[in-house]
C-alpha cells in the first residue's frame, strides 16, 4: 500500500489543530493554578472551609496531628469541579476535532457520559492519591517522598495487573477472538515465541472510533493481548500477525516493569525536589501555616504538573526506544518487511497520523517513533536479512565446493592418481 497524500494533508492539519488544544489544555491548567497561588484564592478557600467547621464538625477530624482528610477532600472537591467548569468546553472541541475528521463516532451524549465516568474514576484516583501524600507529610515529614515514590510504584503494579479486567471494562468491552484462520496464526505465534499470555482479546470500539489500535495490557495473571476490531475486520492476517510480534515483543523485552520502574525512578527524582522545594519555601516564606495545609494543594499540583511537562522527552524518548525493539522482535519473528510496512502506513492513513513530524513535536510528544523511521527500520532489517541470507549462501557454497575437492584424508586431492609403489 502506498502513502496517501490526500490522507497525510489532512493528518497534518490534524495534528496541528490537535496540537494546538493540547498546549491549551496545559496553558490553562498552569494559568489556573499559578493564578490561584497569587490572587491568594489558595488561602481565601482555605479559610472558608475553616469558617465552614461551625456547620460541618468533621472537618476537624483528625487521626493524627496536622492530618485533617475531610478538609483535604472538601478543598479538593471545591478545587476540581471549578477546574473541570473551566476545562470541560475544550475538552469538548476536542471531541468535535475529532469528529469532523471522522475518527470519533459517538454522539455528544455519548461524549457526556464517558467523559463524567472519566471524571469520577480521576477524581477517585487523585483524592485517594491527595490523601496518601499529605498523610505521609503529617506522619514522615522528612522522609515522606521516599515512602511515597515507593507506595505510588506498588499502586502502579496493582492498577496494570487490575487495569484490564477492573478498570478498561467500565468503558470498553472485550471478547475472545473467536476461532478461525486467525486465531489459530495467532496462537501459533504465541507458542512459537514462547509467550505466556492469559488470551488474545478483540476489544469493541468499531462504534466508537474509526481508529485501529492494539496494545499488550495487564501483568502475570491478567496479561493479555489486545486488538481492535477496527484492525481485525480490516487488515490481512500477514498484517495482524506482525502487530501481535511488536506486541509480544514488549512482553519478551519485559518493557512494561522497565516502564514501571524507570517511572518509579523518575517519581522519587520528582519528589525529592518537591521536597527541597517545600522544605525552602517553609523556612524561608511565610505563606502557610504548615506543609499539610490545605492551601498548599494548588502549589503542589503546580510543582507536579511542571515536573511531568519537564520530564516528558525523557520518558518519550525510553518508550519510542521500547518501541524500536519491539518493532525489531517483530521484523525478526515474522520477517514479514512488506507485511510491515503496509501496516504501518494503513495505521497512519485510518488514523490520521503524520509520517514525518516537526522533529520537536517527535521528541517532546511522539511515545512512538514516528512512521518515517519505523519504515526505515524495516527497509534497514531488510538489508541486513538478504546480506545475511547471501552470506550464508555464500558460506554454503564454499562448503559445497571444498567437500567435493577433498579426498577420504581430508587432504586436497591434485587431481592426479596416487603412484603406485615401485615393485
Amino acid at each position: 500500500m502506498e502513502i496517501d497524500k490526500a490522507r497525510q494533508r489532512k493528518a497534518r492539519h490534524y495534528a496541528r489543530q490537535k496540537l494546538v488544544f493540547s498546549l491549551l489544555d496545559l496553558v490553562l491548567l498552569l494559568t489556573c493554578l499559578t493564578l490561584t497561588i497569587a490572587t491568594g484564592l489558595d488561602k481565601l478557600l482555605r479559610d472558608q472551609l475553616y469558617m465552614a467547621v461551625l456547620w460541618a464538625p468533621i472537618l476537624t477530624w483528625h487521626p493524627f496531628p496536622g492530618y485533617y482528610p475531610a478538609q483535604l477532600v472538601a478543598y479538593f472537591a471545591i478545587a476540581f469541579c471549578g477546574y473541570c467548569c473551566l476545562s470541560l468546553p475544550l475538552a469538548y472541541l476536542r471531541y468535535r476535532l475529532s469528529f469532523r475528521y471522522g475518527l470519533a463516532l459517538i454522539d455528544g451524549s455519548t461524549w457526556l457520559h464517558d467523559t463524567g465516568k472519566n471524571l469520577l474514576l480521576n477524581f477517585a484516583l487523585q483524592a485517594g492519591a491527595l490523601l496518601l501524600t499529605y498523610g505521609l507529610l503529617a506522619s514522615q515529614p522528612h522522609w515522606w517522598w521516599l515512602w511515597l515514590a515507593l507506595l505510588l510504584l506498588l499502586f502502579s503494579i496493582i492498577m496494570t495487573n487490575l487495569a484490564p479486567v477492573l478498570i478498561f471494562p467500565l468503558f470498553y468491552r472485550f471478547k475472545p477472538l473467536p476461532e478461525g484462520e486467525l486465531n489459530q496464526r495467532l496462537l501459533e505465534l504465541a507458542r512459537r515465541t514462547a509467550t505466556r499470555v492469559q488470551g488474545i482479546f478483540t476489544i469493541q470500539l468499531s462504534h466508537r472510533t474509526t481508529a485501529a489500535t492494539a496494545a499488550l495490557m495487564g501483568l502475570g495473571n491478567t496479561r493479555r493481548i489486545v486488538l481492535g476490531d477496527t484492525m481485525t475486520d480490516r487488515y490481512t492476517i500477514d498484517e495482524i500477525e506482525v502487530v501481535l510480534a511488536h506486541e509480544i515483543g514488549h512482553h519478551v523485552h519485559n518493557h512494561i516493569w522497565k516502564m514501571l520502574f524507570s517511572q518509579g525512578v523518575l517519581t522519587l527524582a520528582g519528589l525529592s525536589l518537591t521536597h527541597l522545594f517545600l522544605r525552602w519555601l517553609m523556612d524561608n516564606q511565610n505563606m502557610y501555616f504548615s506543609l499539610t495545609d490545605p492551601a498548599t494543594i494548588p502549589l503542589f499540583a503546580l510543582l507536579v504538573v511542571s515536573f511531568h511537562v519537564l520530564i516528558m522527552p525523557i520518558r518519550n524518548t525510553l518508550s519510542r526506544h521500547m518501541e524500536y525493539q519491539a518493532d525489531e522482535y517483530a521484523l525478526q519473528v515474522t520477517q514479514k518487511v512488506d507485511a510491515f510496512k503496509s501496516v504501518m502506513r494503513r495505521l497512519a492513513s485510518q488514523n490520521l497520523t503524520e509520517i514525518v513530524p516537526a522533529p520537536l513535536v517527535e521528541f517532546w510528544l511522539y511515545s512512538h517513533p514516528a512512521v518515517h523511521r519505523r519504515l526505515r527500520h524495516a527497509d534497514e532489517f531488510a538489508e541486513r536479512l538478504l546480506s545475511s541470507s547471501y552470506a550464508s549462501a555464500s558460506f554454503k557454497s564454499c562448503n559445497r565446493a571444498a567437500t567435493s575437492s577433498t579426498g577420504p584424508s581430508g587432504m586436497v586431492n591434485s587431481g592426479s592418481s596416487t603412484p603406485h609403489s615401485a615393485h
